[in-house]
Protein backbone atom coordinates (compact mmCIF):
# COMPACT_ATOMS: atom_id res chain seq x y z
CA UNK A 1 0.00 0.00 0.00
CA UNK A 2 2.86 2.43 0.72
CA UNK A 3 4.77 1.70 -3.00
CA UNK A 4 1.49 3.05 -4.07
CA UNK A 5 0.87 6.09 -1.85
CA UNK A 6 5.07 6.80 -2.83
CA UNK A 7 4.13 6.11 -6.48
CA UNK A 8 1.27 8.70 -6.21
CA UNK A 9 3.06 11.34 -4.28
CA UNK A 10 5.64 11.20 -7.43
CA UNK A 11 2.88 11.37 -9.54
CA UNK A 12 1.86 14.88 -7.94
CA UNK A 13 5.08 16.08 -7.33
CA UNK A 14 6.14 15.87 -11.17
CA UNK A 15 2.63 17.45 -12.00
CA UNK A 16 2.78 19.90 -9.44
CA UNK A 17 6.39 20.92 -10.97
CA UNK A 18 4.92 20.88 -14.73
CA UNK A 19 2.37 22.99 -13.89
CA UNK A 20 4.70 25.55 -12.19
CA UNK A 21 6.73 26.01 -14.69
CA UNK A 22 4.30 27.70 -16.90
CA UNK A 23 3.70 30.95 -17.71
CA UNK A 24 0.44 31.46 -17.46
CA UNK A 25 -0.65 32.17 -13.36
CA UNK A 26 -3.72 29.91 -12.87
CA UNK A 27 -1.56 26.97 -14.14
CA UNK A 28 0.85 28.05 -11.78
CA UNK A 29 -1.52 28.40 -8.60
CA UNK A 30 -2.98 24.61 -9.81
CA UNK A 31 0.56 23.46 -9.43
CA UNK A 32 1.56 24.93 -5.58
CA UNK A 33 -1.94 23.56 -4.43
CA UNK A 34 -1.19 19.91 -5.75
CA UNK A 35 2.50 20.23 -4.25
CA UNK A 36 0.75 21.15 -1.06
CA UNK A 37 -1.53 17.90 -1.64
CA UNK A 38 1.54 16.30 -2.98
CA UNK A 39 3.72 17.11 0.12
CA UNK A 40 0.50 16.07 2.88
CA UNK A 41 0.00 12.66 0.79
CA UNK A 42 4.06 12.40 1.71
CA UNK A 43 3.82 12.87 5.08
CA UNK A 44 0.57 10.78 5.50
CA UNK A 45 2.52 7.99 4.10
CA UNK A 46 5.89 8.53 6.32
CA UNK A 47 3.34 8.04 9.69
CA UNK A 48 2.77 4.35 8.60
CA UNK A 49 -0.66 3.48 7.08
CA UNK A 50 -1.56 0.81 9.18
CA UNK A 51 -5.60 -0.23 9.76
CA UNK A 52 -5.34 -2.79 12.19
CA UNK A 53 -4.29 -0.81 15.86
CA UNK A 54 -5.42 2.58 16.21
CA UNK A 55 -3.18 5.17 17.27
CA UNK A 56 -3.58 4.51 21.22
CA UNK A 57 -1.57 3.58 24.02
CA UNK A 58 -2.80 1.05 25.36
CA UNK A 59 -3.94 0.85 29.62
CA UNK A 60 -0.62 0.09 31.11
CA UNK A 61 1.32 0.38 28.65
CA UNK A 62 4.01 3.96 28.43
CA UNK A 63 4.43 3.73 24.36
CA UNK A 64 2.44 2.97 21.17
CA UNK A 65 1.94 -0.53 19.58
CA UNK A 66 4.58 -1.10 16.68
CA UNK A 67 2.01 -1.51 14.58
CA UNK A 68 0.15 1.42 15.17
CA UNK A 69 -0.24 4.67 12.86
CA UNK A 70 1.79 7.66 14.27
CA UNK A 71 -0.20 10.14 14.72
CA UNK A 72 2.14 13.00 14.65
CA UNK A 73 2.32 13.19 10.93
CA UNK A 74 -1.35 13.09 10.78
CA UNK A 75 -1.38 16.18 13.35
CA UNK A 76 0.81 17.37 11.00
CA UNK A 77 -1.32 16.97 7.87
CA UNK A 78 -4.19 19.10 9.36
CA UNK A 79 -2.30 21.76 10.41
CA UNK A 80 -0.48 22.09 6.40
CA UNK A 81 -3.74 21.47 5.14
CA UNK A 82 -5.14 24.66 6.82
CA UNK A 83 -1.89 26.93 6.16
CA UNK A 84 -1.64 25.66 2.90
CA UNK A 85 -5.53 26.75 2.27
CA UNK A 86 -4.73 30.11 3.28
CA UNK A 87 -1.67 29.99 1.34
CA UNK A 88 -3.59 29.55 -1.76
CA UNK A 89 -6.13 31.96 -1.16
CA UNK A 90 -3.74 34.89 -0.39
CA UNK A 91 -2.05 33.62 -4.23
CA UNK A 92 -5.35 33.49 -6.01
CA UNK A 93 -6.28 37.07 -4.50
CA UNK A 94 -2.73 38.29 -5.20
CA UNK A 95 -2.98 36.98 -8.87
CA UNK A 96 -6.82 37.80 -9.26
CA UNK A 97 -5.41 41.70 -8.58
CA UNK A 98 -2.35 41.18 -11.15
CA UNK A 99 -4.54 40.47 -13.47
CA UNK A 100 -7.21 43.70 -12.87
CA UNK A 101 -3.81 46.10 -13.15
CA UNK A 102 -1.74 44.01 -15.96
CA UNK A 103 -4.83 42.89 -18.28
CA UNK A 104 -3.59 39.61 -18.52
CA UNK A 105 -2.22 36.34 -16.42
CA UNK A 106 0.71 36.01 -19.21
CA UNK A 107 4.05 36.34 -16.78
CA UNK A 108 6.21 37.40 -20.14
CA UNK A 109 3.39 40.12 -20.04
CA UNK A 110 3.50 41.09 -16.52
CA UNK A 111 6.97 43.22 -17.03
CA UNK A 112 6.03 46.31 -15.54
CA UNK A 113 9.03 46.52 -13.55
CA UNK A 114 11.37 45.78 -16.50
CA UNK A 115 9.77 47.94 -19.94
CA UNK A 116 11.46 46.52 -22.44
CA UNK A 117 11.16 49.78 -24.78
CA UNK A 118 12.85 51.52 -21.66
CA UNK A 119 17.04 52.66 -21.69
CA UNK A 120 19.15 50.75 -19.32
CA UNK A 121 19.87 52.27 -16.54
CA UNK A 122 23.58 53.17 -15.57
CA UNK A 123 25.60 50.38 -15.52
CA UNK A 124 28.91 52.10 -13.71
CA UNK A 125 29.30 54.93 -10.88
Amino acid sequence: MEAIFSALVGIFFAAAIYLMLSRHIVRVLLGIAILSNGVNLLLFTAGRLSREVPPIIPAGSDTLSRLAANPLPQALILTAIVISFSFFAFLLVLSYRAYQALGTDDTDHMRVAEPVDQPLPPLGY
